[in-house]
């Protein structure tokens, strides 16, 4: 009888056989993706946290539900100023900056 092999890899070594290594390109690109991702994830789930609409959230941080949803969704990239008063002005949170070298 055949033994199945476990073929399971880690996240990091996934990216590194299909993205590259960090530093690459290729890889710098998937990374760049991710926090724009992550960046729309953390705003909509705060949103719906505090229980508001994008609607309510665009009209306390004076811009649109269009631009909330788009942030949301990845397809804007938003400007530092912009970000911080969604999160403080529309979401009543705190904005903290962090540097990783």
């Amino acid at each position: 009888m055949k033994t199945k092999t476990n073929n399971l890899k880690t996240l990091a070594e996934f990216k590194d056989e299909f993205y590259g290594k960090t530093g690459t390109e290729k890889r710098d690109k998937l990374e760049k993706g991710y926090e724009q991702f992550k960046l729309g994830a953390l705003i909509h789930d705060a949103r719906i946290e505090k229980g508001l609409t994008q609607e309510e959230l665009a009209f306390k941080s004076g811009t649109t539900k269009s631009y909330i949803s788009r942030i949301e969704n990845n397809v804007k990239e938003v400007r530092f100023s912009t970000l911080q008063k969604i999160v403080e002005l529309g979401l009543g949170g705190k904005l903290e900056l962090a540097i990783k070298l």
